[in-house]
């Protein structure tokens, strides 16, 4: 995935969930938007390093975008929005070893889970086989390279687990892919101390069928794409 021109900045503070003030590499103070929904902890302290990009919609009330920011253990893409698409160009590459290869008509964006419950990101389908993907974007920290998701309690992200389960039961191929945009972190695991229903709805899940992959990003600041797996343990 090629990015957009990244400018630097200083962070002020993120605040109302979808706002960042920074100041630009002048000096000057900025209100940018923050396209990132969870708590971001450890990923918006006061003076980080940030990089944001500039939208050519002369239509958004705040043109500017927050992309990463350098937390005291490694870069982090902050923005979610990008997960899905780092994941559609690794499906069609390959990267993503577990899954294999897939042309872009065999890859269904933003599909309906069969029994109405919302959507699931990806929906792959070759013949008679199909497999549901749902991606979650992994940016904690917790010590020593852990990872964990999620970062505050999430009630959809346990929904998904849920549906997966339900569609794996009946036959279906069902693969849950966290997508790591930290840098720091080597090695991922289910927040439980955070959201306990979540990493008990996942241990199930595993049980029951439902395939857990953990994958590392990788980038130079101009482009950002799928590296390798990391290892996904319940006890870190």
């Amino acid at each position: 995935m090629i990015l957009p021109d990244l400018q630097a900045g200083t962070l002020v503070r993120r605040y109302k969930r979808f706002l960042a003030d920074i100041t630009d590499a002048q000096g000057k103070p900025l209100t940018i938007h923050c396209p990132n929904t969870g708590a971001m902890t450890g990923c918006v302290d006061p003076g980080s390093k940030v990089y944001y990009s500039r939208s050519g919609n002369a239509k958004r009330k705040y043109p500017h975008t927050l992309e990463f920011v350098e937390s005291p253990h490694g870069l982090v893409g902050v923005n979610t929005g990008r997960a899905n698409r780092l994941i559609e160009d690794a499906l069609r590459s390959g990267v993503i070893q577990e899954i294999g290869q897939w042309s872009a008509e065999q890859i269904q964006a933003e599909a309906a889970i069969p029994s109405g419950a919302g959507r699931f990101d990806f929906l792959l389908s070759q013949g008679a086989e199909q497999i549901f993907v749902e991606v979650k974007s992994v940016t904690l920290h917790l010590e020593d390279g852990l990872g964990a998701f999620p970062d505050a309690v999430s009630t959809r992200a346990l929904k998904h687990v849920e549906e997966l389960q339900m569609l794996v039961q009946q036959g279906a191929r069902g693969v849950l892919l966290f997508c790591v945009q930290h840098l720091g972190i080597e090695r991922v695991s289910p927040a439980a101390h955070i959201d306990p229903a979540y990493a008990e709805a996942l241990r199930r899940a595993a049980e029951n069928g439902v395939e857990i992959l953990a994958y590392a990003c990788k980038t130079d600041l101009r482009t950002m794409s799928m590296s390798h797996r990391l290892p996904f343990d319940f006890h870190h």
